[in-house]
C-alpha cells in the first residue's frame, strides 16, 4: 500500500459513516453486556475462590446435563480437578441439585439464549473466577485426555506448560461412536455409552494452518502464538463424512487466563495465547443421551446460531437407523496412537518430562 493509499485508507476509516457504525456496535455491545450482566444469578458456591499453585478451574456450560454428571464428575476428579464452576443455561431436570451436592462446586446461572450470549455467557466463569489461573473449559459430553493423564494427572500438565512458558494446550476433538445405529444406542444410561461408544473416525479429517485466512474465525486466532507449526486446526472428521458438517475439530480446552488473555471469545477458543508445543485429545460423546431428540429441541428453540443440528436432522429424517460406523473406524486405545495416526501432536520434550515427572513421583 503506497502513501496515497493509506491516506485514502485512514480518511475512510475516519469517515462518519465508520464512525456511526462504530458508535452502533460500542452500543450494540454495551446493551448486550447490560443485559448480561442483569440476567446473572449466583446459585452456590463461593463467590471467590481460593485455589493453590498449580490447581485448575474447570469451568462448564451446562443445561439439562443429569445425564453426564456421574462420569463427568469421576473422570475429572481422577484428574486432579477439584473446583468445577458451572454456569447453568437454563436447567429443568435435577442438574442443579446434584451439582449442589458435590464438593468443591460453584453454580452461576444465565437463562439469555446462546445463539447471541455464548461468548458472554462463557467468559464470565473465567473472568471471576479464573482470573490468574489456569483454566479448563469442557463441555459435559466431553472428555479430555493426554499424554501420561494417569500418572502425572492435570497439575503435571500444567507444570509442563508453566516450564515452557505455554499459555494454552491446543486439543483436537474426537467423536466417539458404537458400532449399533445411533437411534439404537439412544436410550443407554451414560455408564454404558462411554463402554460401548468405543469408536472413532478420522477419515475425513481436513486440517488447515493455524493462522490460515480460511479458518472463519481467524481474526480471534492473530495475537495467538504458535511455538510448533504442526499444530493445525482440524475441521469435518466423521461427521462431515455424514451429515456434511463443516464443524470445527479445534479447541484450547486449557488456558491460563492471564491480563493477555481474553478467554472464549467463542466457544472453541481464546485469544492472546502462547500454544503448547503438543496437543491433546477430547472425546467427544455427542451422540449419547438420544442426540436426535436434543437436536429437534435445539432447533425448536432456537438456541443455537449454526446449522450443524439442521444438517443432522435432514440426514437422519431420511435414515432414522444412520451409523457413524463404517470400515474406516478405530477402536479407542489410548492417546499415542492419535500421534501415530497423525491426528495428534507429539512433543518429545513433553514426553520426557512425563517420564521425568513419573519416576520422580514414583520414588
Amino acid at each position: 500500500m503506497d502513501r496515497v493509499d493509506r491516506l485514502a485508507y485512514h480518511k475512510g476509516m475516519k469517515s462518519p459513516l465508520h464512525l456511526l457504525r462504530r458508535l452502533r456496535q460500542r452500543l450494540h455491545n454495551a446493551r448486550r453486556r447490560a443485559r448480561f450482566a442483569a440476567s446473572l444469578q449466583h446459585l452456590h458456591g463461593p463467590s471467590k475462590l481460593d485455589t493453590a499453585p498449580g490447581e485448575v478451574v474447570l469451568i462448564a456450560l451446562v443445561r439439562d446435563g443429569s445425564y453426564y454428571l456421574d462420569a463427568f464428575f469421576r473422570h475429572y476428579r481422577a484428574m486432579g480437578v477439584q473446583h468445577f464452576v458451572f454456569i447453568d443455561n437454563g436447567s429443568r431436570d435435577d442438574t442443579i441439585a446434584r451439582i449442589k451436592a458435590q464438593k468443591g462446586t460453584v453454580i452461576d446461572r444465565c437463562t439469555l439464549p446462546l445463539a447471541e450470549y455464548e461468548d458472554l455467557i462463557r467468559q464470565y466463569p473465567a473472568q471471576t473466577y479464573g482470573k490468574d489461573r489456569w483454566c479448563l473449559y469442557v463441555d459435559l459430553d466431553e472428555i479430555f485426555d493426554f499424554e501420561g493423564r494417569s500418572q502425572i494427572g492435570i497439575k503435571g500438565l500444567t507444570a509442563y506448560l508453566d516450564r515452557q512458558g505455554y499459555t494454552a494446550l491446543a486439543a483436537q476433538m474426537l467423536e466417539m461412536f458404537p458400532k449399533t445405529s445411533l437411534a439404537a444406542a439412544a436410550g443407554m444410561p451414560y455408564k454404558q455409552a462411554l463402554q460401548s461408544f468405543l469408536y472413532y473416525d478420522i477419515s475425513a479429517v481436513r486440517k488447515i494452518d493455524y493462522h490460515s485466512p480460511e479458518i472463519p474465525f481467524s481474526a480471534l486466532l492473530a495475537d495467538n502464538e504458535l511455538s510448533n507449526d504442526a499444530v493445525k486446526f482440524a475441521f469435518g472428521g466423521v461427521r462431515g463424512k455424514v451429515f456434511g458438517e463443516n464443524c470445527c475439530l479445534t479447541k484450547h480446552p486449557l488456558i491460563f487466563n492471564g491480563s493477555e488473555v481474553t478467554p472464549a471469545p467463542h466457544p472453541h477458543l481464546s485469544s492472546g495465547l502462547r500454544v503448547a508445543d503438543m496437543t491433546a485429545v477430547i472425546k467427544h460423546f455427542k451422540f449419547a443421551n438420544d442426540a436426535a431428540a436434543r437436536d429437534a429441541e435445539t432447533l425448536g428453540a432456537g438456541n443455537l446460531s449454526h446449522g450443524e443440528d439442521a444438517r443432522r436432522m435432514a440426514v437422519i429424517g431420511q435414515n432414522p437407523d444412520v451409523s457413524l460406523f463404517s470400515l474406516d473406524a478405530r477402536r479407542w486405545n489410548r492417546v499415542e496412537l492419535l500421534y501415530r495416526a497423525g491426528f495428534l501432536v507429539p512433543s518429545e520434550a513433553y514426553s520426557a518430562h512425563v517420564a521425568a515427572w513419573r519416576e520422580e513421583h514414583a520414588a
